[in-house]
């Protein structure tokens, strides 16, 4: 399972990261195969989730910026068991390592700000091996070869990507898709 969704994600890397539910359906519409949910709450996560899958999109959710649910490994329980996510997003190395442990296709996600930064990534993906890394800011070209240098696990670059040129450049630059809030860049896939 967590291969086939792996292939979704290189297969369509154009993602649609939703800040506000009322895109859902904007994205539902749109080319792509991965929705990232960085918006919900413990009221509507359930039902969000349900339409997405049920418009044969993978659904993940970002359980660090989920209104409701506590920010550890019982939140992370009832996600994965009640809400029934294809993955699940967390800057949080408790919560990556708590939602491998449940067999969740889980993205780490790192956000870069300087060297320093990027030596901390690198230990934090060797150690929690999550399924795929989203690297923030995303047009950091430069970074995300040092990245995919240095680990085998498949990078998503996210964040501050706002042109066709950026997409084709993080993907170049060794990243596998690419998450963008920016509705103009959802119908880059090719289907």
């Amino acid at each position: 399972m967590k291969s086939e969704i792996l292939a979704d994600i290189k297969s369509c890397p154009v993602i649609a990261a939703i800040r506000d539910v009322d895109d859902v359906d904007t994205a539902l519409s749109r080319n792509i195969k991965c929705i990232f949910l960085l918006t919900g709450s413990i009221l509507n996560i359930k039902y969000v989730v349900q339409c997405i899958k049920k418009a044969n999109k993978r659904a993940f959710v970002h359980l660090d910026l989920l209104e409701g649910i506590s920010k550890d490994s019982e939140g992370t329980k009832y996600i994965v068991e009640e809400v029934r996510p294809d993955g699940v997003i967390t800057t949080r190395s408790n919560l990556a390592l708590s939602a491998r442990s449940m067999g969740m296709f889980t993205i780490q996600r790192v956000f870069l700000l300087d060297s320093l930064a990027i030596d901390t990534a690198v230990k934090t993906i060797k150690q929690v091996e999550p399924e795929a890394v989203e690297v923030l800011p995303g047009v950091l070209t430069k970074t995300l070869k040092r990245i995919a240098q240095r680990v085998r696990t498949p990078l998503v670059a996210g964040g501050l990507i706002e042109t066709p040129e950026e997409v084709r450049q993080a993907l170049a630059s060794g990243a596998v898709a690419i998450s963008t809030t920016r509705k103009s860049l959802w119908d880059m896939n090719k289907l």
